[in-house]
């Protein structure tokens, strides 16, 4: 079933499948829609939705309302109104960053947090402002140049160079899925989210005390070493390395997120 949920005049796009406990969230990545985890399916009731922004042609969204607090206030108002109290919920990259600073603001709303690829944001003050500049850049050259163009460089990034490996059919609908997205909301949502602007969640993470599965790809050396390093720090933390996979995991190695999923949903607390 697919439904639009109007939160503060902007309509998201969700989409829910299956039924029964648990209820499952899902957050895309940077420049994707809800179609990224189309392939994953827990049993239970399963949400996937369109960012703030992102799924395709948007109405223009100001800087400001992709910061964490704004976006995490969207979510419990679309979870609100579908009646929804608790959910496990699933961030991949810059979904991740969502999820958990969703998950910092409002940790009564969460069974357990699955994050893909994710990253409690930059610690370091130098590295940080670094960060800003680089992603204004980036967003400038967006509204300038248009997505196709940025699009092209992206997708040649080392991270994620694995996806090479993917069928002629996966990559293409990535590669479509980027390049139709609104420009506008792509750049204000780095000027406005991006791992420079969102919050240093580091010092936070010891005080997660709900389950925390932590999934990366083997072949994606950056963000094992991320994940590794918020697994030492977070109370109650699996890490999960999944083999063949780079950074997107769920878009290479889909049943096998499926199974991490599912084998951590039915753990006892």
């Amino acid at each position: 079933m697919d439904k639009l949920v109007l939160v503060n005049e902007y309509p998201y796009h969700v989409r829910i499948e299956g039924a029964g406990e648990p209820t499952w969230l899902f957050f895309h990545g940077f420049m994707g829609s809800l179609a990224d985890y189309e392939q994953v399916k827990p049993a239970g009731t399963r949400i996937y939705l369109d960012l703030l922004g992102f799924g395709g042609q948007t109405p223009a969204v100001a800087r400001k309302r992709f910061d964490a607090t704004n976006q995490a206030l969207d979510i419990v108002a679309i979870l609100d109104t579908l009646g929804i109290d608790k959910v496990n919920l699933v961030g991949y990259s810059m979904g991740a960053r969502l999820a958990l600073a969703f998950a910092h603001q409002f940790p009564e709303r969460l069974q357990r947090l699955f994050l893909e690829s994710g990253t409690a944001g930059i610690a370091d003050q130098a590295a940080r402002e670094a960060r800003v500049a680089s992603d204004e850049q980036k967003a400038n050259r967006i509204e300038q140049e248009g997505m196709a163009a940025f699009v092209a460089d992206w997708e040649k990034l080392p991270l994620f160079a694995s996806q090479q490996n993917a069928s002629a059919e996966q990559q293409a609908f990535m590669h479509e899925q980027r390049v139709n997205q609104t420009a506008v909301n792509v750049a204000n949502s780095l000027r406005g989210f991006g791992t420079g602007a969102m919050p240093n969640y580091w010092p936070g993470l010891t005080n997660l005390q709900f389950p925390v599965v932590l999934i990366t790809g083997a072949d994606d050396a950056k963000f094992t070493a991320i994940n590794d390093s918020m697994a030492e720090m977070l109370p109650n933390a699996v890490r999960v390395a999944v083999s063949g996979a780079g950074h997107n995991v769920h878009f290479e190695k889909p049943v096998e997120v499926t199974d991490i999923l599912m084998g951590y949903a039915n753990d006892a607390d």
